[in-house]
């Protein structure tokens, strides 16, 4: 397992389930954060669970900042041999024709442009060092076209980085692969529920498995692609999704589903 591993967005939802898992399996775990209150509150959370972590204020659309943090990690931890890129920003339904450019690009420059950047800076500290495994937090949207015109081409764009960098870093020893979680019951979404905004069983009826995936289920496996037991695994995107790609087709087929009482 990881003993350096920094985690962008490690203030909340997702960042924050895979900060935590890696502090429980023994990693210095550094938080980078917009908000550095979310990640005060999650470095307070780990270290009183007996887990060692820092918090620190970073934008990770701004490449200077992202550089620095990666600066100052370094001087004070060692070369980090885990990143985690879970920084990002959803959006509200719109047409492509009727989107709003100035939030279109500010999904891109966090979504995408977070995780470029935090590869670069953290990916050159470990092609120096020869060693090391990033994952990056993408999405289902990878994959699957949805009516969310900024946040959907960003997570397919991010799909193709993985890939791309897998290959320039993997000559160094170093791994890169992705995560890609469907809607994940992150305390977000369930005060949404609890408002009555989405219904557990809608989301339930697109998936293979009757389950709604948690954090925890997206942490335990980011964690397995950080460890020695993925060693021979770079350059893909693991959806964590209950089959709901395999079931949006499936369901989808004219004939109708084998079990389907037609008599």
């Amino acid at each position: 397992m990881p003993k350096i591993g920094v985690i962008t967005g490690g203030g909340s939802g997702l960042g924050a389930a895979c900060a935590e898992r890696l502090a429980q399996d023994g990693a210095d775990v550094w938080l980078l954060d917009r908000d550095i209150a979310n990640a005060k509150s999650v470095e307070s959370q780990i270290r009183e669970a007996g887990g060692s972590a820092h918090a620190l204020q970073v934008d990770v659309s701004d490449p200077s900042a992202v550089d620095e943090a990666a600066r100052q990690i370094r001087a004070e931890a060692g070369c980090p041999d885990a990143l985690v890129t879970a920084a990002g920003v959803i959006e509200s339904v719109a047409t492509v024709l009727d989107a709003d450019l100035e939030a279109h690009d500010r999904v891109w420059a966090i979504n995408y442009g977070g995780t470029l950047n935090a590869c670069r800076s953290f990916g050159r500290l470990m092609q120096e060092a020869e060693a090391g495994a990033i994952v990056t937090v993408s999405s289902i949207n990878s994959y699957a076209a949805l009516p969310l015109p900024a946040y959907c081409p960003s997570k397919t764009a991010i799909l193709r980085l993985v890939e791309m960098l897998a290959v320039e870093l993997g000559r160094f020893g170093v791994r890169v692969n992705g995560v890609a979680p469907t809607f994940v019951l992150t305390p977000a979404l369930q005060a949404k529920v609890d408002a009555g905004e989405r219904k557990v069983d809608d989301m339930l009826k697109v998936n293979a498995l009757k389950k709604m995936v948690t954090p925890s289920d997206i942490a335990a496996v980011v964690a397995f692609l950080l460890s020695d037991a993925a060693a021979a695994v770079t350059g893909h995107m693991m959806p964590v999704d209950a089959g709901y790609l395999p079931a949006t087709t499936f369901m989808t087929f004219a004939g109708g589903q084998p079990w389907d009482d037609r008599s």
